[in-house]
């Protein structure tokens, strides 16, 4: 699909379709999941949940998210990329404003698992455009990295509602805050689809011309991945209650996650060239590497300006590893076989995740809770996402024919 191509004939700018693909990242990520961090305290307050049960709630999203990447080459199959893209988009916003209508954790539970499945129709379908929204062109690395950098925007906008809404002297003022969140998805999709209403879907092949991903052959990039999954979850999930049990004051707590936000954005342009240069495993290794340092520094130190330093670094690395993939996937296969290899590395990033909140939450209340028990989770996850560098840092690239 050329990137600049129109139903009316006039170019549009494959910046410009890529920043609207972002609000779906925004969407899936930014206001799904990682805004829970924000909503954690006061709904674990309120509810009396252990760290266990907190932890669960984000594992449930998981489960729901690997659901949604097995689901998705089927659907992309039936239904093009653009059209699930936005009825994941859509879905994501009703699911959110259920999650304001509920007190049972059996019922917070099963809408962290709908919305985990509808997350991961955005986020595959929405990185499949992007990568044929780059594919050819210099700028190609930007491009990905201007989607994933999409997550920032959610984060920020989360920043935003969040305290606010849940402060409220109101009972359960948490619930309003996953309303807020909700309308917030429901703009971005409405812009999201005005954005992008001039892609063209390319046409889809019959399922037997569909290649088949190579597993094998991404051993270590998968394993690699595995790694970031299960180790970086367990800091989105639980540093904002360390950052509090630690008593850091709740407006640096909420300028912290807005620099980790606007560190993502950034992350668009600051690993662009190496995506676009290196065919193998290197640029996950490197920031595997690097989020496992900005992992340890709120275990090794709870001054603001060694928090500050943290966010700011994970911000501006984890969702570039989410790009690395996508990255990994288009410089080394053909475009008929880059929805299985997306999907692929969706489905062991989510495996991932299933496992990480519940085994931080777990690790937490044996240490005894409190900011010593989260201290130590937090310590286990960048164990993880250090071997996590080694292990990707062994994928070559595939042999061009």
């Amino acid at each position: 699909m050329n990137s600049t191509s129109s139903t009316s004939g006039k170019p549009i700018s494959a910046l410009w379709v890529a920043a609207g693909l972002a609000l779906g990242a925004a969407i899936s990520l930014g206001l799904a999941r990682f805004s829970y961090a924000l909503i954690l305290p006061p709904m674990r307050a309120d509810l009396g949940w252990n760290y266990f049960t907190a932890g669960a709630m984000n594992t449930a999203n998981a489960a729901g998210y690997l659901l949604g990447a097995l689901m998705t080459p089927r659907l992309l199959q039936n239904w093009g990329a653009r059209r699930l893209f936005l009825v994941g988009c859509l879905a994501t916003a009703v699911l959110l404003a259920a999650h304001g209508s509920v007190l049972a954790e059996a019922s917070l539970l099963t809408f962290r698992l709908l919305t985990g499945i509808s997350s991961a129709l955005v986020f595959v379908a929405g990185g499949l455009m992007a990568a044929r929204l780059g594919a050819g062109q210099a700028n190609a690395g930007l491009v990905l990295g201007i989607y994933y950098g999409g997550t920032g925007v959610g984060i920020i906008v989360s920043t935003l509602l969040v305290p606010s809404l849940a402060a409220r002297d109101v009972g359960h003022a948490w619930q309003g805050a996953w309303w807020g969140l909700a309308s917030a998805a429901l703009l971005a999709t409405l812009i999201s689809a005005w954005a992008t209403r001039r892609q063209i879907e390319p046409p889809r092949p019959p399922s037997h011309e569909t290649q088949r991903f190579l597993w094998r052959a991404f051993t270590f990039g998968l394993a690699g991945y595995f790694m970031f999954g299960l180790g970086y979850i367990g800091y989105m999930t639980f540093t904002v209650t360390l950052l509090r049990e630690q008593g850091l004051q709740s407006s640096l707590v909420n300028a912290y996650f807005c620099v980790l936000g606007v560190g993502v954005m950034a992350s668009s342009w600051l690993w662009a060239r190496l995506l676009q240069r290196h065919r193998g495993g290197l640029p996950m290794a490197l920031l595997n590497g690097l989020l496992a340092l900005a992992t340890l520094l709120p275990v090794l130190s709870t001054q603001a300006v060694v928090v500050f330093a943290s966010g700011a670094l994970f911000g501006g690395v984890f969702l570039s590893v989410v790009a690395s993939t996508t990255a990994l996937v288009r410089h080394n296969l053909p475009t008929s076989a880059w929805s299985g290899g997306i999907s692929a590395f969706t489905v062991v990033f989510a495996a991932g995740q299933i496992v990480g909140p519940s085994a931080v939450g777990w690790l937490a209340d044996s240490s005894g809770g409190g900011s010593g028990g989260l201290q130590t989770g937090l310590a286990c996850s960048a164990a993880v996402l250090a071997l996590g560098s080694l292990l990707a840092s062994q994928q070559k690239p595939l042999a061009r024919d």
